[in-house]
């Protein structure tokens, strides 16, 4: 073969590796197609309020998204409610999805674009396997189908060293069909983990006016007096940490969950830690808390009593003429507290994962808590 032969074989080789690989690079504003689908919404004829079910699968497991009684629940995670929020952007994604580019792609090339169908066991083809998508009806009937491939991303240069890349489109593959497209979003909240789905309300205490922690680890408990005052060891012993006492009580009004251990059961939980807080709305809060083997992450059981006063107390001082407007505030706050109530005792019957992180302030041993001694002055300073 001679050297120009080799040249331009040589060329030739590179076009074509350019070609295949501008499938996968090519920006958003060099899409071009003849295609009459470009621009065309991919599910046109979807009506959001028809969908009852959606359904996600991947190469490692699914999540099924479904109406139960009027109300989303996550089927995986034994009907706990679903996020109504994200169902719905979700949805009015899929209604407004367009097509921006079409190719004819042969089945070699699938596994590069992630649009192997997905068998959800973890299998051979699981690392390639793109996320099936699936809605239907109230009666079951499929609405729509679809194979979600690997997200296109745009990179954008700053300032920075570092380039900043996001996601702007998908690979999507019709069942049955040999065109891929490119649609107009990164559909980047389909995911098939059932945690993903999950509602994240949960509990929040508030006002609280004692904390006691037992069980694993040296016991303690702190109070106040007043809502403003100053926290203190409840036994009279030591002179308490404020800012360890305030991260305490602050912690149990900030706490998230990441799931929901259906296998989990609150009586099963072993030498679990125990939190008892008094709130000065006559709310009691029982906690328990024990670690979840293999990792930081904490098992959580929640049990909620007490009932808020219904009658007010005047104030110090109080002006008749005041009456009326702080009658009014403590109706509608005691109306609030009286719906989050009722949602807190409704999660009472699950068992959380709560990360670590989270409950560290409510981890601490009573020795922790204790301050450190004053330096004494330097002379002179």
């Amino acid at each position: 073969m001679s050297r120009k032969t080799f040249l331009i074989l040589l060329a030739l080789v590179a076009l074509l590796g350019g070609a295949g690989l501008g499938l996968f690079w090519q920006d958003l504003s060099a899409w071009r197609s003849t295609d009459t689908k470009i621009g065309s919404r991919l599910f046109a004829k979807l009506v959001v309020s028809d969908v009852a079910r959606i359904r996600l699968k991947d190469g490692k497991g699914e999540a099924t998204l479904a109406l139960n009684d009027g109300r989303w629940v996550v089927r995986q995670r034994g009907d706990y409610s679903a996020s109504v929020q994200d169902i719905g952007n979700l949805l009015v994604k899929l209604a407004d999805l367009k097509v921006v580019q079409t190719e004819s792609v042969g089945g070699a090339l699938l596994p590069r674009l992630d649009l192997v169908q997905p068998d959800g066991n973890g299998g051979k083809n699981s690392a390639n396997a793109g996320t099936l998508l699936e809605l239907a009806d109230n009666s079951d009937k499929a609405i729509g189908t679809l194979l979600l491939g690997k997200k296109v991303i745009k990179t954008e240069s700053s300032p920075l060293p570092i380039k900043q890349e996001t996601p702007v489109g998908r690979y999507v593959i019709s069942p049955g069909s040999q065109t891929v497209l490119v649609v107009s979003d990164a559909l980047v909240s389909a995911d098939a983990k059932p945690a993903r789905w999950l509602a994240k309300d949960f509990f929040k205490v508030e006002r609280v006016k004692s904390l006691a922690v037992s069980g694993d680890g040296a016991p303690w408990k702190i109070a106040r007096g007043e809502e403003a005052g100053q926290w203190k060891f409840a036994d009279g012993g030591g002179q308490l940490d404020a800012s360890a006492a305030v991260a305490a009580a602050n912690a149990l009004a900030s706490l998230a969950f990441d799931d929901v251990a259906l296998e989990v059961k609150a009586e099963s939980l072993e030498k679990p830690r125990a939190i008892v807080a008094e709130t000065f709305d006559n709310i009691a809060y029982t906690i328990k808390l024990a670690r979840k083997p293999g990792g930081d992450d904490y098992y959580l059981s929640l049990a909620v009593g007490g009932d808020p006063p219904r009658e007010r107390k005047p104030e110090k001082g109080e002006k008749p003429a005041d009456k009326e407007r702080l009658d009014q505030q403590f109706a509608d706050g005691l109306k609030k507290l009286d719906e989050r109530l009722k949602l807190e005792k409704s999660l009472a019957i699950w068992t959380y994962v709560v990360a670590g992180k989270m409950l560290t302030p409510l981890l601490k041993d009573r020795a922790q808590l204790i301050a450190a001694p004053r330096k004494p002055p330097v002379p002179g300073r």
